[in-house]
């Protein structure tokens, strides 16, 4: 993540800066001791970013602390590469990000630039043995970016939380103590349901679920709003948000078409009208160990998330106002 370099056009584009008013900040401006520091600069890196917004004072204002869970019962809808890039995006905005890797095979660390597999505590400590997030939470080199790691340990959790007492609520409890620290909490979760992945829901404020245009993705959307409704009606936890992602869209596929209809039709509702198009830079980015703004911010992809990003936003509101909206009723599955 330290190898990532920022053009000068880029650079002023992610602080919302023309190049022009970048260059005027930094001749005379608040930006000027970032030039002195490195007068024939070209290229710029994210500890630069961290600086010049804290000397333009372009951070964004701090809200409680959202909890947003990327889950699908079905695999391979690339779900991962979607959350970290997501993720990393709330970051370099300036928000002070958390990523919870919850899959014992550590693909989110990995796209994040972590070796899962390295680290000594994950996840299975601060739930089973109750050790502060804080010494497990680990620097990923993006300012603002943090994250818990994950690694074959996590696969035993499930067994290890069976016999706790409030063993669906102990993500809930363990967040609570660094809520203060972090804007966003984004939780990856593996594509099964479990102990691990109850708590992952009744921690969550916003649910995201990313879907491939195909008709078996419909199977595992009915199971998981039957399992979402149950959570509401036996443990009285209501979802704020849920939405869902259409995920490596080609259009120029009938049969991608025609699942897209269907999916505005059953789940109206919830299916956010933002795509992300099929993109091969995706698994080139996560090879890298990066997420796809820093591989590419031009490409497709980069710009699909982007647009997910600003669609959710839209929808969540001001912080504000969402204390004062009533909660929403419970919801039923859809009969696709």
């Amino acid at each position: 993540m330290e190898s990532i370099r920022y053009s000068a056009r880029r650079f002023a584009q992610v602080l919302g800066l023309t190049p022009q008013e970048l260059s005027e900040a930094e001749a005379r401006g608040p930006l000027a001791k970032l030039r002195s520091s490195s007068p024939q600069r070209t290229l710029y890196t994210i500890e630069d970013l961290a600086s010049a917004r804290a000397a333009l004072g372009r951070c964004p204002p701090r809200r409680p602390m959202r909890r947003q869970l990327f889950l699908n019962f079905k695999g391979g809808t690339g779900k991962t590469s979607v959350s970290t890039s997501y993720a990393f995006r709330l970051a370099e905005m300036g928000h002070r990000v958390l990523v919870i890797d919850l899959d014992s095979q550590g693909h989110a660390s990995k796209c994040l630039g972590i070796a899962g597999e390295e680290a000594e505590r994950t996840l299975f400590e601060a739930l089973i043995k109750k050790v502060p997030l804080e010494q497990i939470i680990v620097k990923t080199g993006m300012p603002g970016l943090d994250l818990v790691p994950s690694n074959l340990r996590m696969s035993t959790i499930d067994l290890s939380l069976m016999p706790l007492a409030a063993r669906e609520f102990r993500l809930r409890n363990a967040l609570k103590e660094i809520e203060a620290e972090y804007d966003y909490a984004v939780l990856d979760a593996p594509p099964s349901f479990g102990l691990l992945n109850l708590n992952a829901l009744m921690a969550a404020h916003d649910l995201f679920v990313p879907v491939l245009a195909d008709f078996l993705s419909f199977h595992g959307l009915k199971l998981l709003f039957e399992t979402v409704h149950s959570l509401e009606e036996d443990l009285e936890h209501v979802l704020d948000h849920i939405f869902i992602v259409v995920n490596a869209y080609n259009a120029t596929f009938r049969i991608a078409k025609e699942a897209r209809e269907a999916l505005e039709k059953h789940y109206t509702e919830f299916l956010l009208k933002q795509v992300i198009r099929q993109c091969t830079k995706f698994a080139q980015a996560s090879s890298e160990g990066i997420p796809i703004f820093a591989y590419d911010p031009e490409s497709k992809g980069a710009r699909d998330i982007q647009g997910v990003l600003d669609e959710v936003r839209e929808r969540i509101g001001d912080p504000v106002k969402l204390k004062l909206a009533p909660a929403a009723g419970p919801r039923k599955a859809v009969e696709a």
